[in-house]
């Protein structure tokens, strides 16, 4: 009796906790207006209230989060309309959320890496002049990405891609008085802007085809349409999915997004805006589950970008920038799983999870390292650093060993799936696309291992004028929190298939597939590959000091690596230059062209009208002349045409 007579009210406190789920994009947006247009009144706590935020909004995810985990799993996604958006015709768009296992996956990693990252913010720009401006960027990026993946229309999810993009900008640029900075923003913006379109004549073409843009309306509808279509769709949001994430061939603005604060980086890399394409992607699983040609397209560009990333890594001395191409091979994994197909969309995102951890580990555990360098980011000038920064090295050290996969830590819960996965794939590309992930895992444990060695062994190697310290707890503290994430997050996640179950009402069951090599022995191998690369780069950079400067005498494929293989070139050679020839041509003839006619028919008729003007003399006899000339040359030619 007891339970029967509360029940309703538990149900209705369940339906005010989810109805006020706006709150998590409205307060970040909130707190951005407060600091960007309070001035500088809010200096002194402005920090503070942006730090607070993301904070409170993990806390209100996480009641979220268990809410909707006690119910049964068909009940688990609701869609809350706000308003009426754009009614016009016969497009009658709602501005609405959809809070889902998906969405408040999301919300819980932007909410609780992010606040980890807000916080350790707090103590590395405490000297900046604009770290209140700083912390409204901050929030600005937070509520939209959240509003990007609480979206439940792709028009409010477009809403919230670009304000993500927006804020990258305004974050990467930060340091004004750097043309680099200036140079990599624009360089983000401008990518992002290529994928962004192919993310909106998507839309069009939803609407177009479904008449609607509703996730729900779409997916309902997907399966019906054309193979062309399907495969157009799944094509132009790969697309748009590529820009966000920095995968190939839109990869070239993520390494340069490095120019930004350390948070930046951190918050982009690990918890934000790289990991909307995948989003994206496992968003819409309808559409690919239809479109295999597609999905095809998603396996490839993962399986390239994940070993592009990797090679290039291995040859970069800035310790940002080797995290970064890390980054770019790490999203790759992500890419090849949720491209895979049914079953395996849900790895994707468990790698999501776990390489957030992780990552945002090691770029803070980087930033921990340049705070105490003088931001110094040459690996060659590090060395020994053990000893002095013992917390950031046991942080980063633990988030070194997720990431390479080391066994029961959790990059090795997250890789080794996929890597078994790719290899279950049907015929002979299942063996290229598996061995390609196995192989970057070797190219991993190398580059991450030369890191730590140029880093944090061997003789010291810094100047004079740096004198190396540990960080403040502000920011060690958020560094030891994503260490127990990066050790425990994976093996948490795959207990007793907790994410898996937890996702399936969105990504679908997992699949019962034929092993082509046994789940053990892949984790062997992984081991093997990951000590081989271990093993490489100690008998490099292990055994024999580091040289200070970059040695001029390389192989050839170490060359084309510290030149990012040529893809900068070839974006320059073959869109860049001819669209610069192409503008030149355009003023050129708009200049010479169309100015030019216009002008001359103008300086033709003020001409003309000129030289008439003379013949207006005023003097009567002058006009009685030219009466008497006309009349002769009209009687004139009266006369020759009647003789003719």
């Amino acid at each position: 009796m007891t339970f029967a007579s509360e029940a309703p009210q538990l149900l209705e406190a369940s339906g005010s906790l989810q109805q006020g789920a706006w709150l998590l994009v409205a307060l970040p947006v909130l707190s951005a207006a407060v600091l960007l247009l309070g001035g500088r009144r809010t200096d002194r706590w402005g920090h503070l209230l942006g730090a607070a935020v993301p904070i409170a909004l993990f806390g209100y995810g996480l009641l979220l989060f268990l809410d909707v985990r006690g119910l049964p799993a068909e009940e688990r996604s609701r869609d809350l309309h706000l308003w009426s958006w754009i009614p016009v015709g016969n497009l009658q768009l709602d501005f609405g959320l959809l809070l889902d296992p998906l969405s408040l996956t999301f919300v819980l990693l932007i909410t609780g890496v992010g606040g980890l990252i807000h916080i350790y913010a707090v103590g590395y720009m405490e000297h900046d002049p604009g770290r209140r401006r700083f912390f409204g960027y901050f929030n600005l990026f937070l509520a939209a990405m959240l509003l990007l993946v609480l979206g439940n229309n792709f028009v409010v999810l477009y809403l919230g891609w670009e304000g993500v993009g927006l804020a990258s900008y305004l974050l990467i640029a930060w340091y004004t008085d750097r043309p680099s900075a200036a140079t990599a923003a624009k360089k983000a913006f401008i990518m992002n802007r290529v994928g962004d379109a192919g993310l909106a004549i998507a839309i069009f073409l939803m609407f177009s085809t479904f008449g609607v843009v509703s996730f729900s309306g779409v997916f309902g509808a997907v399966g019906g349409a054309s193979d062309g279509v399907a495969t157009a769709l799944g094509l132009l949001l790969l697309l748009g999915a590529c820009g966000k994430s920095g995968q190939i061939p839109l990869q070239a603005w993520l390494p340069d997004a490095m120019e930004g604060p350390t948070p930046v980086s951190a918050l982009i890399h690990a918890a934000t805006m790289v990991t909307a394409g995948v989003y994206l992607i496992a968003r819409a699983n309808p559409i690919y589950d239809v479109a295999p040609t597609a999905q095809l397209a998603v396996v490839i560009v993962g399986a390239a970008t994940l070993l592009y990333g990797a090679i290039i890594g291995a040859a970069k001395d800035d310790i940002k920038r080797v995290l970064a191409y890390s980054t770019v091979s790490q999203i790759g994994y992500m890419f090849l799983a949720v491209g895979l197909g049914p079953g395996i969309y849900a790895l994707g995102i468990l790698h999501l999870l776990t390489h957030g951890f992780f990552k945002a580990g090691l770029f803070l555990g980087a930033g921990s390292v340049m705070h105490a360098m003088n931001d110094q980011v040459d690996m060659r000038r590090f060395g020994g650093l053990w000893r002095i920064l013992p917390i950031t090295w046991v942080t980063f050290g633990l988030s070194y060993l997720a990431i390479i996969g080391f066994p029961f830590l959790s990059g090795f819960f997250s890789k080794d799936p996929i890597i078994e996965a790719a290899f279950d794939r049907e015929g002979w590309s299942g063996w290229v696309f598996g061995g390609v992930a196995l192989f970057a895992v070797g190219l991993t444990a190398y580059y991450m291992t030369r890191l730590m060695l140029m880093t944090f062994f061997g003789k010291r190697r810094w100047t004079d004028d740096v004198h190396p310290h540990e960080s403040p707890p502000v920011m060690t503290v958020p560094m030891l929190l994503l260490a127990v994430g990066s050790v425990g997050a994976g093996f948490f996640l795959v207990t007793g298939d907790r994410l898996a179950h937890w996702l399936e009402p969105v990504l679908g069951e997992e699949q019962e597939v034929v092993h082509k090599i046994d789940p053990l022995g892949v984790s062997i191998l992984t081991v093997v590959f990951a000590l081989g690369g271990i093993a490489a780069a100690w008998f490099v950079f292990g055994r024999s000091p580091v040289p200070t400067t970059e040695p001029v005498r390389v192989s050839p494929i170490t060359v084309a690596a510290r030149r990012n293989l040529y893809a900068d070139a070839f974006n320059e050679a073959v869109f860049m230059r001819p669209g610069q020839w192409l503008d030149r041509f355009l003023v050129w003839f708009d200049n010479r062209g169309v100015d030019g006619a216009v002008n001359g028919v103008a300086a033709g008729l003020g001409g003309g009208s000129g030289r008439l003007r003379r013949l207006q003399t005023g003097f009567v006899r002058s006009y009685a002349l030219s009466m008497l000339g006309g009349s002769v040359l009209v009687v004139a030619s009266l006369l020759a045409v009647r003789f003719v």
